[in-house]
């Protein structure tokens, strides 16, 4: 599991070993306590053994020197006293430490997407629409609640109808813009605030054989004229966190076609109330709402 747009000189780390349950809620509640471009986290499993199966270390990457009595005060919330007073904090050298966290993980299924590094083409199957998305310093790996929420989102509509003009707001890596162009072989609209996350999601468009349909833009919501001029969309997505989905209802409501849908996510179960009144208030309700390790993505559409 890795969370967070990984910040670009994370200088600074915080570290523990603990089970699964404890190390999924701190990355959890750590990475929604900071700003996405300067905080992230990984969470994975070790081969040390604990009572009750393997342990798990969770390290937290930061572009800025952390307030450690603060980030004992959230993991004590999230996980207990014990676990706050058993952080270690250090530097860590410069390194590929997005590549060292993702080493592990297996392939993610969601429907008949497939997302998975270069080292396990082999698990591919005939009839998969494969995404290849390999280690890099933007959001979007696929095994994140949040990134698999919204492609089984998409492989639902995908069974009532192909959109034909898509949006990706917030792309990241570009997984969910790769997953609809792969899917519809259609041009899809993205883009993304960090330079960093737009330069990956074009290489890995690219790399996922669909560079042709996906030209990723700098933007903030659809502040670029590039984006607008696509509209009207039959579908946007936007898996970032509550407060821009709240801010961006207006400007995202206005692009999107009469019969079109939004699948938004990237919010805890407590955001959701406060992101439905906001979209509610441009006219769209909840279609349907999916929750998958603590994180909710919802399909919103237009009507009553």
């Amino acid at each position: 599991m890795l969370e967070g747009l990984p910040p670009n000189n994370a200088a600074y780390m915080m570290r523990l070993v603990c089970d699964e349950a404890r190390a999924r809620a701190i990355a959890d509640l750590v990475v929604e306590s900071f700003e996405p471009a300067e905080t992230a986290a990984s969470a994975f499993e070790t081969d040390a053994p604990l009572a009750n199966g393997k342990a798990w270390m969770v390290e937290v990457y930061f572009g800025f020197a952390p307030d450690e009595d603060l980030l004992r005060e959230l993991v004590a919330a999230a996980a207990g006293e014990a676990a706050a007073a058993a952080l270690e904090f250090g530097r860590t050298p410069e390194r590929d430490w997005v590549a060292n966290a993702l080493a592990g993980l297996s392939p993610v299924r969601a429907g008949r997407f497939l997302v998975h590094g270069a080292h396990d083409r082999a698990h591919v199957k005939a009839n998969d629409i494969a995404i290849e998305i390999e280690a890099a310093l933007a959001f979007g790996t696929g095994h994140h609640g949040t990134t698999r929420g919204c492609l089984l989102h998409l492989e639902r509509v995908l069974r009532r109808w192909r959109p034909r003009r898509i949006l990706d707001v917030g792309c990241g890596t570009g997984v969910l813009a790769i997953a609809a162009a792969k899917a519809l072989r259609t041009k899809v609209a993205l883009g993304d605030i960090d330079p960093v996350a737009v330069a990956i999601a074009r290489e890995n468009a690219r790399l996922n054989g669909v560079g042709a349909l996906l030209h990723p833009l700098v933007s903030r919501g659809v502040e670029r004229r590039e984006l607008r001029s696509g509209a009207p969309y039959d579908l946007v997505f936007a898996n970032i966190l509550a407060k821009p989905l709240r801010a961006l209802a207006p400007s995202l409501s206005a692009v999107i076609a009469p019969a079109g849908e939004a699948i938004v996510s990237g919010l805890l179960g407590s955001d959701v109330p406060g992101v439905l009144a906001a979209w509610r208030a441009q006219g769209f309700f909840l279609a349907e709402r999916m929750d998958l390790e603590g994180w909710a993505s919802l399909r919103l559409r237009r009507g009553g």
